[in-house]
């Protein structure tokens, strides 16, 4: 079993006495952590950035710092990229005692290998594309000749959400096996691939906590991987997120959970991984019925950046329950939406360029329902400026009483910032905030007032 279980002697604090949270990372998921983290705890986040810093409206400070995570002190560990978590960084502060959201380097190896994920879901019976795996480019090619248009290519290992090709091409699909094999694309990620089937329908991004046998499921969000307007241009870690989704209702998210997202802890269950963390599953709504795309392992961005600002109550106290593998708080969130507009450098995903600086910043977070979330920024030598510091540099989110009103606001934050060269999509939750003109008021409607319910978290069978 992955860790230390924190209810068992040498397993860390009680979970309702968290008063310091150390967060790992430094991207805007981090930030969107730390701020609703927050809400009710002093937050360290190592590194950081330059736009995390601050203090929250309920008095909690929020700081960045260079010290490591094994040598900060704190009452709860919430790692958010995948890399640490691969790397086994929770495996080591629980070893030391810690109090720690996130999977062993057993369970994360779900996002550090997608050969091994594949297996898992196949294993676990989970509905997922046809797919092969490869080590050599004569066989991939092969059997990508036996697969229907689209195709899709994957490195297995990490590759910072650009490891994946989607095309209607068939030689840019060959070439890109070669490419990646080759290891001149990704390189040592990118030895082995995986081939796999395209599928087709809407595509829906969950977040289900898991405290090693009990699920709760966050609210859905809706994310967008191609970098242009019209889902065009190459794909990227995510230009933005909607939530709630007009489709996707209570029962459907049930339905998401007892079949995708159980049948596979009880998978790793039966292989001794004791999974503590979220799994974000990223699933196709096909005409046969849902499908997953990809686990990851972490918290999404930019999803993080539309779900949890959504979440009513206390952040903290859920996550340690779930670290102390004792969940039973039902999540709750508040009866508004939200839209989040990745503001990236010129360049991107290709090749960024870095050193821009930002102005606007100010403005746009003094915009009503406007939060501006910091991605990929850097302190401007020793003064208050900021610049860009890679390729997604800012996700604005708007809040607001409907996705049309929320995306205002997020457009309205993205026009008051500018550096040279930066690029933004037009078209985030354009859709979904025109449906919602014409919808009824029902349980799933985008303009509701009040707490959405949700279900108790639901133990998975043994």
């Amino acid at each position: 079993m992955s860790g230390t279980p924190a209810d068992t002697p040498g397993g860390g604090t009680n979970p309702q006495a968290v008063s310091t949270v150390c967060v790992v990372g430094s991207g805007g998921r981090e930030h969107a952590l730390a701020v609703v983290l927050g809400r009710t705890a002093d937050v360290v986040v190592t590194p950081g950035n330059p736009g995390i810093t601050g203090t929250t409206p309920e008095g909690h400070s929020i700081t960045s710092t260079t010290t490591p995570a094994e040598e900060i002190e704190a009452d709860l560990y919430v790692i958010g990229p995948e890399a640490p978590l691969v790397d086994g960084l929770a495996d080591r502060l629980r070893a030391a005692g810690r109090l720690v959201f996130g999977p062993g380097a057993d369970g994360a190896l779900l996002e550090g290998s997608k050969a091994f994920m594949k297996e898992m879901l196949a294993e676990a019976g989970v509905p997922t594309a046809r797919f092969g795996v490869f080590t050599e480019a004569g066989p991939a090619k092969e059997y990508l000749r036996t697969l229907p248009a689209p195709w899709v290519v994957k490195t297995d290992g990490l590759a910072g959400g650009k490891g994946v090709l989607v095309t209607e091409s068939l030689a840019e699909a060959e070439a890109d096996i070669d490419a990646k094999l080759s290891g001149d694309a990704f390189g040592e990620a990118g030895r082995q691939v995986v081939v796999e089937e395209g599928l087709s329908g809407p595509e829906c991004s969950l977040l289900v906590l898991c405290d090693g046998q009990r699920l709760a499921a966050l609210a859905p969000a809706q994310d967008f991987k191609r970098r242009d307007d019209l889902d065009g241009g190459p794909n990227t870690g995510g230009m933005g997120a909607y939530s709630p989704v007009p489709s996707v209702d209570d029962a459907l998210v049930a339905s998401l959970v007892d079949q995708a997202v159980a049948p596979l802890v009880v998978a790793l269950r039966s292989r001794g991984i004791d999974y503590r963390g979220v799994l974000y599953a990223g699933l196709m709504l096909t005409p046969s019925g849902p499908k997953v795309l990809e686990f990851n392992v972490r918290f999404g961005d930019p999803e993080t950046q539309v779900v949890l600002p959504r979440l009513e109550g206390d952040l903290t106290g859920l996550l340690a329950e779930v670290a102390a593998g004792r969940l039973t708080t039902v999540p709750r969130f508040a009866g508004t939406a939200a839209v989040c507009v990745v503001m990236a450098s010129e360049g991107y995903p290709e090749s960024p360029r870095t050193g821009d600086v930002i102005d606007g910043l100010d403005a746009a977070a003094d915009l009503e329902g406007v939060r501006v979330f910091h991605a990929g920024t850097a302190a401007l030598g020793d003064g208050p400026g900021v610049v860009t510091a890679g390729g997604r540099v800012l996700g604005v989110t708007g809040l607001g009483g409907s996705i049309e009103e929320a995306r205002d606001r997020a457009y309205a934050g993205v026009s008051a910032i500018s550096w040279a060269g930066a690029q933004a999509r037009s078209d985030i939750a354009r859709a979904a905030a025109a449906a919602g003109d014409d919808r009824d008021d029902n349980d799933n409607d985008t303009d509701v007032e009040g707490a959405i319910p949700a279900p108790r978290p639901q133990e998975v069978a043994r």
